[in-house]
């Protein structure tokens, strides 16, 4: 016990020091981590060479480097990204499988020992390559959705591998067993995709009703784990069944408080994670297999990006993005590893060559995050020619605004944003428009709009825009991520600057709001007013009180119309899932509520806001904060739906029935 904490707090103690050196010298905190487990294992002072804990804790954390990718993602988004999934990702492993059948073959390898050659070196690191792409945030840009689609199939492909291995070993009929294997897998995941979404939602909204931070982490761990044990199970990975798992949380509206707790427990066991890949490395073996560690490394990474960057041509206009990619991925991984001890066990390939590839892999393993820090000027001196041409963009830019002062800022010129620009048109007021559909910039252009090709997220191209000359910055697309981008980039560069910024609904209001917008228009309530108005308009109103009743509404910021009644169409309705909800309540008169004030009840700055006290047919719309329920009062409440759940339950108690003496 004493030894293990002792251990414990030596790797502890060196992984502080360490990843503060690396920090200082502005190196990827990772590398500091691996530092660490070379220091602690063979080559070092062999402290934990043969810990298996450590090594299963740091699969623990591969798990929830997983789970917090799949909250990124969606189902639908999944879908979406087949095409990378099973076209790029299969192509990638399938043509590293056959490279390495043709390299073995010069070397007398037979066909099998090619085939697990070349799964073991197709895997690259989606520990390592993941959370960089996390922490820079580039996992919604083309390049990362290449990377991630290409790591979820490696991550597939594992299976059928760890099925392949063992069966030569012992002779199995392959048939048999990859078919098994693919009906058991399917099932499992057939059964937590369909069953997950139906039965996912509401019992957060049991757990959170609780109010309780514990029991609301013990859930989200649970899941977590509970799924990854059953994919595990069912012949797949631990990290797959996590993905799933996070990606069933990003349906319902508890993802990014999930995603606030689970972080503290992924980058302390990812810390453990990379202190294994030290623990792997023997410089011994470096030392005297030098050459055929060379290679290993080689195949790893030169020999790998020459196999994806050709693919990511077929899938992206941008050879940029291509590089990036191949930079990207050219590493061997962690799951190469897994197979690699597999096929030591089952003595598929000579024990003096696994040693070798051990080594080359978890070289090409350390070399990666440099690769990766470093990768915008490696493609700035392969693909100078294309960045050249964004620059030229941001130059057709500055061109643009050159002169130009007191304009609006178009962020987006699909239909709502060319619909703005004709009003501005009309008004003589000067705008440019920023898009990233080249088509329609394309179309545009040539019809005379002051329309030009670049992301309006990004800090140089607002600036080449004129944004510090600008009156008013308008988001006209409906997607709150990218939103609330441009707006950090606005507060950055004009901190004063007018931002209009357009939603779907009310469900992401505050949040935009809180970000710097100034005003924030939504689709679903801007509808309903001017449907309303209308309504008002036929049903004989004078405009001059309709138009009041309007601006009411819009300088409450909505507040009268947030809220709907649920019903069973809505079930379905994803982009309605995180808006707030009504509800009503009855109070009854063994209710603890009667008597009492909204005030003394909690009711006035709580999670929930009573919009209406309904009374003898009356209703009375934002009562004051003294106002004392009475028995047959019909509460009208808003909020989210956890909310509600625990505010009707505590207003439904009860009155303590007297004591008599």
């Amino acid at each position: 016990m004493h030894a293990t904490l002792g251990l414990v707090l030596i790797l502890l103690a060196a992984a502080v020091l360490s990843t503060a050196l690396f920090r200082s010298l502005r190196l990827p905190a990772m590398l500091g981590y691996v530092a660490v487990g070379i220091l602690m294992g063979p080559s070092g002072f062999n402290l934990t060479a043969n810990d298996s804990e450590t090594h299963t804790l740091a699969e623990f954390g591969i798990v929830f480097l997983m789970f917090s990718i799949g909250l990124e993602f969606s189902l639908g988004r999944l879908k979406a990204m087949r095409g990378l999934v099973f076209g790029l990702g299969g192509l990638q492993v399938g043509l590293t499988v056959l490279v390495a059948i043709a390299l073995g073959g010069l070397l007398d390898f037979s066909l099998a020992e090619g085939i697990v050659l070349g799964g073991i070196l197709a895997m690259s690191s989606t520990a390592i390559v993941s959370k960089i792409l996390a922490d820079r945030g580039e996992l919604d840009t083309p390049h990362g959705q290449m990377i991630i689609g290409i790591l979820l199939f490696q991550d597939l492909a594992v299976v059928p591998l760890m099925i392949f291995i063992p069966a030569i070993a012992t002779g199995e009929n392959l048939g048999w067993a990859f078919g098994s294997a693919a009906l058991k897998a399917t099932f499992v995941l057939g059964i937590i995709l369909l069953l997950g979404q139906r039965i996912l939602r509401p019992w957060f909204h049991l757990v959170a009703a609780r109010k309780s931070a514990e029991l609301f982490m013990l859930n989200v761990l649970l899941i977590t784990l509970g799924l990854a044990y059953l994919t595990a199970q069912a012949g797949l990975s631990l990290a797959l069944g996590a993905f799933v798992a996070g990606m069933l949380i990003s349906e319902t509206e508890y993802r990014f408080q999930v995603e606030s707790d689970i972080r503290p427990f992924r980058d302390v066991l990812m810390g453990l994670f990379f202190v294994t890949v030290g623990l792997s490395l023997n410089l011994h073996t470096v030392s005297t297999q030098l050459p055929t560690v060379l290679v290993v490394l080689l195949l790893a990474t030169v020999v790998k990006f020459a196999i994806i960057f050709p693919l990511g041509r077929r899938f992206t206009a941008h050879t940029s993005d291509a590089l990036l990619t191949g930079i990207g991925l050219a590493q061997a991984g962690e799951f190469g590893l897994v197979l690699l001890t597999l096929a030591g066990d089952s003595q598929t390939l000579d024990p003096h060559l696994r040693q070798a590839l051990a080594a080359g892999m978890v070289l090409s393993m350390l070399i990666a995050p440099v690769l990766l820090q470093h990768s915008g000027q490696i493609v700035l001196k392969l693909c100078g020619g294309a960045w050249m041409e964004r620059a030229r963009g941001i130059h057709a830019i500055a061109q643009k605004t050159f002169g130009i002062e007191d304009h609006v800022i178009l962020c987006g010129y699909g239909r709502t944003g060319q619909s703005v620009a004709r009003i501005l048109e009309a008004e003589g007021i000067p705008f440019i428009a920023l898009d990233h559909d080249p088509k329609r910039v394309k179309a545009a252009a040539a019809a005379g709009d002051p329309v030009v090709f670049g992301n309006s997220s990004r800090q140089e191209v607002l600036m080449a825009a004129g944004i510090r000359r600008a009156k008013t910055l308008v988001i006209s697309f409906a997607h709150t991520p990218t939103a609330l981008a441009v707006l950090a980039a606005v507060q950055h560069l004009h901190p004063g600057l007018p931002v209009v910024v357009r939603t779907l609904d009310d469900s992401d209001l505050d949040k935009v709001k809180q970000a710097g917008a100034t005003e924030v228009v939504s689709d679903v309530i801007e509808s309903a007013l001017m449907l309303g108005s209308q309504t008002l308009l036929m049903a004989g109103t004078p405009l001059g009180r309709v138009l009041k009743r309007i601006r009411q509404i819009r300088g409450t910021r909505y507040s009268t119309m947030r809220g709907f009644f649920q019903g069973v169409s809505d079930d379905d309705d994803e982009a309605g899932q995180a808006q707030e909800r009504l509800a009503t309540l009855l109070i009854e008169k063994r209710h603890m509520a009667v008597g009492h004030s909204l005030d003394e009840l909690d009711l006035v700055n709580a999670a929930v806001t009573v919009i209406a006290v309904r009374r003898h047919g009356i209703r009375a719309a934002d009562p004051a904060p003294d106002t004392r329920l009475q028995a047959g009062d019909l509460l009208i409440l808003r909020g989210q739906p956890e909310d509600l759940a625990a505010i009707t339950e505590r207003l439904s108690r009860a009155q303590p029935k007297p004591h008599h003496s």
